[in-house]
């Protein structure tokens, strides 16, 4: 029976991977900020839920810690994060330090204490939630753009220095997902000179997938022994990164600038 290690999994993504991978027969670590506050994941079997703030440098350290004492984890899946949305200007410091901290960090530090566990048991495997955002762009969505290409600039980079040790690298990027990743999973800054331009482009956002669809490509990246790096999750991603790749980065931008410009003369 296999162990699966998973942040953020109190809601949207990271909850419905704990749910599939049990009724997978795995067993499952389910880390989350307010374990206290769970009360379905708590009742299934073979399911051990432990606290982790990724924010939190040390309960990062304790918490694999104690999950590496309790079973031989042999995936890691990177999940927790938020989005970030509003104008550049309207941002306060601690806004975009706390997205980054999140986002990035959080991912780093988790994984950095991992691979220790990984290396010397010659196995393992990183999955990381990243977005189509960290493939592609849009206004109002900058800082958390920036955490998701760095962590698939991050993520390819890891995979190659990992190789030697058979410790795989993948990334899952969903376009959107019905969720609550405009409420619960997001921070929206007003600005009153760009309020009406970002509630335009976020009501042209479709949440096409299921929390529980990208949980099945999950699962394909964690099952599938392929030597592939990237999973798009959701026909929406991949048309949008296929017309990217189709008409190349300046064009695609540009195609985006006069989306965004059609939007504000609605």
């Amino acid at each position: 029976m296999k162990t699966i290690f998973v942040t953020g999994a109190s809601s949207g993504i990271g909850k419905a991977a704990v749910k599939l991978f049990h009724s997978h027969g795995w067993k499952v670590i389910a880390t989350m900020r307010s374990p206290e506050k769970e009360t379905e994941l708590s009742q299934l079997k073979n399911v051990t839920i432990l606290p982790l703030d990724v924010t939190d440098v040390k309960q990062i350290k304790s918490t694999v810690e104690e999950a590496i004492l309790l079973d031989k984890i042999d995936i890691v899946l990177n999940n927790a994060g938020y989005a970030l949305f509003g104008a550049m200007e309207a941002f306060r410091d601690e806004q975009i330090t706390r997205q980054i901290n999140t986002n990035l960090l959080g991912t780093m530090r988790v994984t950095q204490a991992f691979i220790p566990y990984f290396r010397e048991k010659k196995n393992g495997l990183f999955i990381n939630i990243t977005s189509i955002a960290g493939l592609v762009a849009y206004p109002f969505s900058h800082v958390y753009h920036a955490t998701k290409w760095a962590l698939e600039g991050w993520s390819e980079s890891l995979s190659i220095e990992l190789a030697p040790f058979n410790i795989g690298v993948k990334t899952i990027s969903p376009s959107g997902t019905q969720s609550d990743f405009l409420t619960r999973s997001s921070d929206l800054v007003s600005h009153p000179v760009y309020d009406d331009a970002m509630q335009k482009m976020l009501g042209g956002f479709k949440f096409t997938n299921t929390a529980e669809q990208v949980a099945e490509i999950i699962c394909e990246a964690a099952t599938d022994d392929k030597d592939q790096l990237r999973y798009l999750a959701g026909e929406s991603a991949k048309a949008t990164y296929a017309r990217r790749l189709e008409i190349g980065a300046e064009e695609f931008r540009k195609e985006i600038t006069q989306t965004y410009l059609a939007l504000q003369k609605r």
